[in-house]
């Protein structure tokens, strides 16, 4: 039998990103004893994201950007969204709870800003760090509750996640808490009367460590863009965690709380429970590997919504391409093109076999390239270039369809009906806003393929959104019984959350936030027999 040493903790949080840090931050405030372990050098996906916090209802930043914003307001759009992924109750809460959400992440050291960008986008530009990050304008949403910019950005240049995990990190050293990395959490221990009550572990030091970190850390960046290249570099890491790493046991006297993120980079489980959504980019790390997951079903703990993926399959910026028509081969429009680009990519995916192209004219082209170095990052730029550059371009309808592979009389259809609504001032068909809607009527024209398949330079983010049941008033791990497996909790996308239906920007990170609060506060209280 092999000897492990021996650590104690009062809660011992699984997982070191965005909903692990606020686990561990809030059980330490409530005075637990808290130990953090993750595998890596801890950040996760959380670090390579945006840094996008979805919130509203009145932040100090939608005030000083002159937004006027309710939480019913917030609440009537996102029960749209979201569904029946969360009670009603916990939707409301979250909606509520929102305001004190961005204060309380400002009180941990992370910077947001209200300054407004003026135009639609799926990401901002370093100018800009509130926006519309969701569909809350957009065709049938606008008439169910005033929109209003949700989509708090960190304040940092480039993808802000880092900034948004720094500060966090920062917040949980002041705290005390104490953070192990380069610890791999292989099975959680349960007592006699089936309570979780320890982690076992096994740990690198020393040379092997520090070389495991640089490895780890060189691999996470390539994996969002070229996952086969950081699936090579992560080898090394892995080799040198079966050679060098040495068995921990840590000891729980209150709770477990898992919060190692989500299944995008465990293709087992993307081929069993979401095999639809292949040839994207996981968006994620090696730390998403299911592993916390598979940790909680270990002990009983019940899954839930594993065949929801959100699949981002954005149009804009620049901002000019939502005036075009998205339509399938046969020519047919698949939307309403100013909706969040997730809603784009689910419905490529579940009813168009994957395959879209946008149609522009000469009049939108030459817009969109005026447009191009105001309103974009460096990614969205290469993407425009490379959709512009590799569209398929005609003198006419008929021309640019036959090039495309596109039915030419169905995509006639649906350009007279479109351009009748925009000259006669009447609906556009897809109930795309008038803002958004001009005739499309100045040759040559041109279809950009958006299609789902492996591009380098055109990718299709892939992110699962299920995970663990909870109990939704405390975070705790629901087995499948309808009942709560002793001592577990789970926050992030280890679990099942309020976007676990749908998925618009910022809001698994604002969930991350509200659902590991929520599991590390009610981790403090979980009481053991000898306690009580």
């Amino acid at each position: 039998m092999v000897q492990r040493s021996a650590l104690h903790a009062d809660v011992v949080v699984v997982g070191f990103g965005v909903a692990g840090s606020c686990a561990a931050l809030e059980a330490a405030r409530a005075g637990a004893r808290v130990v953090v372990l993750d595998r890596f050098g801890g950040g996760g996906a959380s670090a390579l994201s945006g840094g996008v916090v979805y919130a509203g209802g009145g932040t100090r930043q939608q005030q000083a950007a002159g937004v006027s914003d309710t939480p019913e307001a917030m609440y009537a759009y996102l029960h749209q969204e979201v569904g029946d992924a969360v009670r009603a109750d916990t939707l409301r809460r979250f909606c509520e709870s929102s305001t004190d959400l961005i204060s309380w992440l400002e009180q941990q050291g992370v910077p947001f800003e209200g300054s407004l960008c003026p135009y639609k986008t799926s990401y901002p530009s370093n100018r800009h760090y509130l926006y519309y990050s969701g569909s809350e304008a957009a065709g049938g949403f606008r008439d169910i509750a005033p929109p209003a910019p949700r989509g708090h950005r960190t304040k940092g240049r480039g993808t802000s996640g880092k900034v948004l995990f720094s500060a966090l990190a920062q917040a949980v050293h002041r705290s005390g808490v104490q953070v192990l990395t380069r610890t791999r959490a292989r099975e959680l221990v349960l007592d006699a009367d089936g309570r979780v009550c320890a982690v076992d572990c096994e740990r690198l030091a020393g040379t092997a460590g520090r070389a495991h970190s640089l490895l780890s850390r060189v691999a996470a960046k390539p994996g969002m863009y070229a996952p086969k290249l950081a699936r090579l570099l992560h080898r090394g890491a892995e080799e040198l965690e079966q050679r060098y790493a040495e068995p921990v046991r840590i000891h729980a006297d209150r709770a477990v709380v898992l919060a190692a993120g989500g299944f995008v980079a465990n293709r087992e489980m993307m081929r069993q429970f979401a095999p639809a959504y292949r040839g994207g980019l996981p968006l994620g790390t090696h730390g998403d590997d299911g592993s916390g997951i598979r940790l909680g079903q270990g002990a009983g703990g019940a899954l839930g919504k594993m065949d929801r993926v959100s699949a981002w399959r954005f149009i804009s910026p620049p901002s000019a391409m939502l005036g075009g028509l998205l339509v399938d081969q046969h020519g047919r429009r698949i939307g309403d093109e100013s909706r969040y680009g997730a809603a784009h990519g689910h419905a490529l995916i579940e009813e168009h076999h994957g395959r879209g192209w946008l149609l522009i004219d000469q009049r939108l082209r030459r817009k969109a390239k005026q447009q191009l170095s105001s309103e974009t990052v460096w990614f969205q730029r290469l993407q425009a270039h490379y959709l512009l550059a590799t569209a398929a371009s005609g003198g006419t309808l008929d021309a640019v369809a036959a090039k495309a592979g596109v039915d030419a009389g169905g995509l006639k259809d649906t350009v007279d009906s479109h351009n009748e609504a925009a000259r006669n001032g009447k609906p556009d068909p897809a109930g795309k806003p008038a803002e958004f809607v001009q005739p499309l009527d100045q040759p040559p024209f041109a279809l950009l393929d958006v299609s789902i398949r492996p591009r380098l330079a055109y990718p299709c983010p892939m992110l699962p959104l299920g995970g663990l049941l909870v109990d939704e008033d405390t975070g705790q791990v629901r087995d499948e019984q309808g009942g709560t497996v002793p001592g577990l909790f789970a926050a992030g996308r280890s679990a099942v959350g309020v976007c676990s239906n749908s998925y618009i920007s910022g809001l698994s990170l604002a969930d991350c936030v509200f659902s590991g609060r929520r599991a590390g506060l009610n981790s403090a209280k979980e009481l053991t027999d000898a306690d009580a």
